[in-house]
């Protein structure tokens, strides 16, 4: 214990409480440190005051203003009170005036305190200069006006000298200059330089004013002693150069004064003049402020983008504006670049002039934000620049731009459009996100097997009122394709709807068919008051509820339809057939044929056995069997049941594939190598989870080149491999992570094995190890290195055993000096591919829509230019859809990403959309919700006659909701000299006599007309190329009949007579001869089989396109492909009752199996 007591150390001398009492610090050795000493003292603090501190300077300046603007007014005063009468004398009147006591104290206060103040000021600025300060002007006019009234203090008789205190005019003017640049440090005003210098320039001209109507006014006592209002008048006439020469100055004096002021003049106000144009035209380009006011009374948008194109605002505006409730707002873009000629002329248009403001500036910068007003705007749209070189750079500035958005304004709704999907989830936190790659790839891929998706989707995310085209369509695809394209999806409260108010209690497919029935709407989706999750047909077990959101697809949206129904009319006349069925025709929303659907079903029998009867592939619906009363006998559907009668226990097995037991042995096979899962490895962060067909054991990276054998395959072409089912071939310039969201659609789970297609990926580059590792777990997915501008490329990946060949645009020929010159390489390549492989369905990606004019391009084609001809007047007409009658994009042939923009665009108005086009493009599957999907009709099939017919028997017999028609027809084209393809292969023996060429009776293979070959041959005269071939064909025929006849002998004769047959022969094939055997020759240099070849298919002459929504009486016709919309597999199967045969069970079993063709 006493060793720990002399372990203690005693306390320092500073912690003592005898030196806490005391206050002895001497023994302390700490230093205390003052900060800015200088500015301590008494000058320091003076400039501080009246400089440095933003709001006092401030102060300083407004009360220098006003001090100024009272001297003037003391100075008027005093004119007002004055009496030149009582001076006699010229040279007295100018020098003295009368100054009445009370006028001169106040006239000498104010002095007092102005010159006070400058000598402070000057005190305060000197710098070691001090003629700098004295030299000054302001300095020099403040002793002119100020000292003299300090001199009358102490000499009284000088108390009545004039002085020229009408000069503090121009102190007031540069005392209101620093107060506005006061005024801008203090409070953070943003005002532009244009507000300043026309401020300036109206302050110098009432300066230079009211100098001239001084100096005149104290002149010219002396003369005519004017007044202030004369002299007022005087110099507004001078100044105007109009000179009535009523008032006119007597004295030399004034009149040296106007010279002066007038010299003055011409050089002060053209320097202001010309500051100001320079300002007006910067303004013009950089745009002004969206001013605070407007923002706060009225609504506005802003649109954020880093470079402006004329079709990307042309676009946003008509998408934008189209909407009713959106015509009172406002756009202001802002951009970084300068306003283009294009886009500057475009905004002139009055249309536009009044709603659209251009501002030029960064996102980046809040002066920039806060000029947009960007914290009082209804939503911001930020879109990626999707012509840069580097799209990750692209990418990343769109990130940024949102970042700066929502840290500036966080309550501003975004809506952001980024092109690379794995920079998409650093913009999360935005209210709506379209990601360019995803929705491309997606879009190209389900084309393979619903055809035409890319332009059912475009045609569903535009606005349109189904008047394109107008008179000038003559053809009656045009007028019923136009009418169609006005659908859209639009969105109810099932309580406030008197479309499906009526089926509260109901179940899906029951609501949806009635409501189609009655109104013509295609009910496809509905959401739960509980969840923000939307379902498309969620089938029949989904019971209608009066707090569901109806999504329907419609021509308007249900507020803005009016209700009349249709006069029913007798039975009998002349509308009327002899069956009773009325002959009516769809004429839109208000004129619905409700009676004809009613009738042309018929007696609504419920003979499910007969509907039920089955192929024994299980999937056609056959028709019923009929006996000797087959024509009294009518087809009968099954109704669709209001409510489903229950749950089947075990119906089908949820993850399995019924084409397991339809395949046989090898289908048991393949089913052990593959299953049904969620894919492992995702290239990129933030893909949604699909169930998909997976492999049970990846495929080694080396067994994903196609065209190379390895180890474990040894087979090097496509040939080799034995695929059931035809290749989809993928052509693009390098293996991105968007080219996931091409596959995942395409293995998606519930697409039946036995119909998925072999993959194959035609890349540029070898892919990088992270993609072979996403892809490697996908049964049948393959690539190749090569290039689409290479024929032995397309050989090796297996062209001629595909069935679909997808084109993607190349990022690096985005880029062109020449705008529209992106898709140069594309356009031929493909127009390549076109002519060697005519059966192929080549799917193209565009960068600009206005290109697809050039794809399957024909000279002096009647037919294309009259398409040309009407798209010129849609575009004049300000349409939406410019290119909806091209007959490429009218059959999904060509798809451009920038018609994606508009999904962004509608997604102010319906939220919902990007939602259910991701839910029909596969890209998001949520439980419960049904799938895009086709079915296509054949002859046994056509019993069912019309769209109506076939949305009860899909609704009552597998719950698939119909949404829409792919048709092709045969291509009716008038005769021209591009459209006629003769051949001279049926004269190579001359010896026989046979008929004219174009006077047979079956058509050549290669003509694409569709009219009988007789009237070939009577169009024949009034085509001189076809009479001109004629007669060249038959000299070449007389040649070689003439050498035909001394072929008898033999030697160097017969010799000749063989090479000039060859030379015939060459010179007889046709192009296409040409082209395939450039094809087989390269295929047989490739070590590759050509017998599975076939060149010769030309399909020219069809056209094909969509129906959205048509009307329940529309006629189905052979070969249609109906789009579906089919419920989850992995949802709940309802009993359709026990009534059935045991087919029936079947039938139902198999319901889910053809999606991508399946038969009625």
């Amino acid at each position: 214990m006493v060793e720990l007591e002399k372990e203690v150390l005693p306390l320092p001398p500073r912690y003592r409480f005898r030196d806490l009492l005391l206050g002895d610090w001497q023994a302390d050795d700490r230093v205390q440190v003052e900060f800015y000493v200088n500015e301590n003292t008494f000058k320091e603090r003076l400039k501080l005051f009246f400089i440095k501190n933003q709001r006092s300077s401030l102060r300083v300046r407004l009360f220098n203003f006003f001090l100024k603007v009272l001297s003037c007014l003391l100075y008027i005063l005093r004119v007002l009170l004055d009496d030149p009468r009582e001076e006699t004398e010229e040279r007295s009147l100018i020098i003295w005036v009368n100054r009445p006591l009370p006028l001169w104290a106040l006239q000498v206060l104010v002095a007092f305190i102005s010159f006070s103040e400058t000598m402070l000021l000057v005190y305060l600025s000197y710098k070691g200069n001090l003629w700098e300060q004295v030299l000054r002007i302001p300095f020099i006019l403040e002793m002119i006006s100020a000292v003299p009234f300090v001199i009358t203090v102490i000499l009284p008789s000088l108390r009545n000298l004039f002085i020229p205190v009408f000069l503090n005019c121009w102190l007031a003017k540069h005392a209101l200059e620093n107060m506005i640049n006061d005024l801008h440090r203090a409070i953070q005003r943003t005002h532009s330089a244009m507000f300043n210098q026309v401020l300036i320039l109206i302050s110098t001209l009432v300066c230079l004013m009211f100098t001239c109507i001084c100096g005149i006014q104290h002149l010219e006592r002396a003369g005519n002693n004017l007044t202030l209002f004369d002299s007022l008048y005087f110099c507004v006439v001078t100044f105007s150069t109009v000179g009535f020469g009523d008032v006119t100055p007597q004295i030399w004096p004034s009149q040296l004064l106007v010279v002066i002021m007038i010299c003055v003049a011409l050089i002060v106000l053209p320097i202001q003049f010309e500051q100001l144009a320079f300002l007006w035209m910067e303004r013009q380009k950089s745009g002004g402020n969206y001013s605070r006011y407007r923002a706060q009374t009225e609504k506005h948008v802003v649109l954020c983008v880093s470079c402006l194109k004329i079709d990307l605002l042309m676009d946003f505006l008509n998408e934008f504006f189209a909407h009713p409730r959106l015509q009172d707002y406002y756009v202001v873009i802002l951009c970084p670049a300068e306003m283009d000629v294009q886009v500057r002329r475009v905004l002139h248009i009055p249309l536009w002039a009044q709603r659209v403001i251009y501002l030029q500036g960064s996102a980046l910068k809040d002066q920039d934000l806060m000029r947009a007003k960007m914290d009082d705007a209804e939503a911001c749209f930020i879109l990626s620049n999707r012509f840069e070189v580097d799209r990750f750079a692209a990418d990343h500035q769109t990130i940024l731009r949102a970042w700066a958005v929502k840290d500036f304004a966080p309550n501003c709704p975004l809506y952001v459009q980024i092109l690379k999907p794995e920079n998409k989830f650093h913009v999360k936190f935005a209210d709506h996100v379209v990601c360019e790659e995803e929705f491309k790839y997606a879009m190209l891929a389900l084309n393979c097997v619903c055809p035409a998706t890319s332009t059912l989707i475009t045609l569903l995310i535009h606005s349109s009122r189904g008047q394109e085209g107008g008179a000038s369509s003559v053809d009656q695809w045009q007028r019923t394709y136009r009418r169609c394209s006005a659908n859209e999806v639009h969105h109810i409260q099932l309580e406030e709807s008197k479309f499906f108010g009526e089926y509260q209690g109901k179940s899906f497919t029951f609501a949806s068919f009635h409501a189609h029935k009655k109104y013509g709407v295609c009910l496809i989706g509905v959401r739960r008051l509980d969840t923000s999750n939307i379902l498309l047909n969620p089938g029949p077990c989904h019971i209608m509820s009066t707090s569901d959101t109806c999504f329907y697809i419609n021509i308007s949206k249900e507020e803005n339809s009016a209700f009349v129904r249709d006069r029913r009319e007798p039975m009998r006349g002349p509308g009327v057939d002899p069956r009773g069925v009325p002959q009516t025709i769809y004429h839109g929303l208000t004129r619905l044929p409700v009676h004809s659907i009613i009738a042309s079903m018929g007696t609504v029998a419920i003979d499910l056995h007969d509907s039920s009867d089955s192929s024994p592939e299980g999937q056609t619906l056959a028709l019923p069997a009929m006996g000797e009363s087959a024509e009294e006998r009518r087809h009968s559907i099954a109704p669709v049941l209001e409510l489903v009668d229950g749950v089947g226990s075990a119906t089908f097995d949820l993850l399995g594939d019924q084409s397991e037991d339809e395949g046989g042995e090898e289908g048991k096979e393949e089913g052990d190598r593959d299953q049904k899962g969620y894919p492992l490895n995702s290239p990129y962060i933030g893909s949604s989870p699909a169930l998909c067909h997976l492999l049970q054991e990846k495929m080694p990276f080396c067994c994903l080149r196609l065209d190379k054998s390895c180890p474990h395959i040894p087979f090097e072409d496509a040939r080799s491999y034995g695929f059931k089912n035809k290749l989809i071939i993928v052509s693009a310039e390098s293996a991105g992570n968007g080219l996931y969201n091409f596959i995942v659609p395409l293995r998606a789970y519930y697409r039946p094995r036995k119909e998925l297609n072999p993959i194959v990926l035609l890349l540029e580059s070898i892919p990088e190890a992270d993609f072979l590792e996403a892809i490697c777990w996908f049964p049948m997915v393959f690539y190749t290195v090569g290039s689409i501008d290479n024929l032995d490329s397309l050989l090796r990946c297996g062209v001629t055993f595909a069935d679909t060949m997808v084109v993607v645009d190349k990022e690096s020929s985005m880029i062109a000096e020449e705008d529209y010159m992106a898709d140069a390489k594309t356009i031929v390549n493909v127009q390549t591919l076109f002519r060697l492989f005519p059966a192929l369905s080549i799917i193209t990606e565009l960068t600009h829509p206005a290109n697809m004019r050039f794809m399957q391009f024909k000279v002096k084609d009647h037919y294309s230019l009259a398409l040309s001809k009407l798209e010129k007047k849609e575009r004049e007409k300000g349409s939406n859809l410019v290119f909806m009658f091209r007959l490429p994009f009218a059959a999904g042939k060509v798809f451009s990403v920038s018609m994606l923009d508009t999904l962004l665009y509608q997604s102010f108005v319906k939220d919902y959309m990007i939602s259910i086009a991701r839910l029909l493009l596969g890209l998001d599957s949520m439980p419960g919700s049904g799938f895009l999907c086709v079915m296509k009709i054949t002859e046994e099939d056509l019993w069912i006659r019309t769209y109506g017919r076939l949305y009860q028997k899909l609704c009552s017999s597998t719950g698939d909701i119909p949404i829409g028609i792919y048709r092709t027809e045969a291509q009716k084209l008038p005769v021209s000299e591009s459209q006629v393809s003769i051949t001279v292969e049926d004269y190579e023996d001359t010896r026989e006599p046979r008929e004219p060429l174009l006077c047979r009776t079956g058509p050549h293979r290669n003509s694409t007309s569709s009219e009988p070959p007789s009237s070939s041959h009577s169009h024949m005269s009034e085509h001189p190329l076809l009479r001109r071939k004629s007669m060249q064909w038959a000299r070449r025929l007389s040649r070689k009949g003439g050498r035909g006849l001394g072929s008898g002998s033999k030697g160097p004769g017969s010799t000749a007579e063989r090479i000039s047959q060859q030379r015939l022969t060459l010179f007889r094939r046709s192009e296409r001869q040409e082209l395939n055997a450039l094809v087989r020759t390269r295929m047989k240099h490739l070590g590759l089989s050509p017998s599975g070849f076939n060149g010769m298919t030309d399909q020219c002459n069809r056209l094909s396109y969509i129906l959205i929504n048509p009307s329940p009486d529309t006629r189905l016709e052979l070969h249609d492909v109906v789009y579906l919309i089919r419920p989850d597999p992995l949802s709940a199967v309802p009993n359709q009752g026990s009534g059935r045969k045991p087919s029936a069970g079947r039938t139902e079993g198999h319901r889910f199996e053809s999606q991508d063709s399946t038969h009625l």
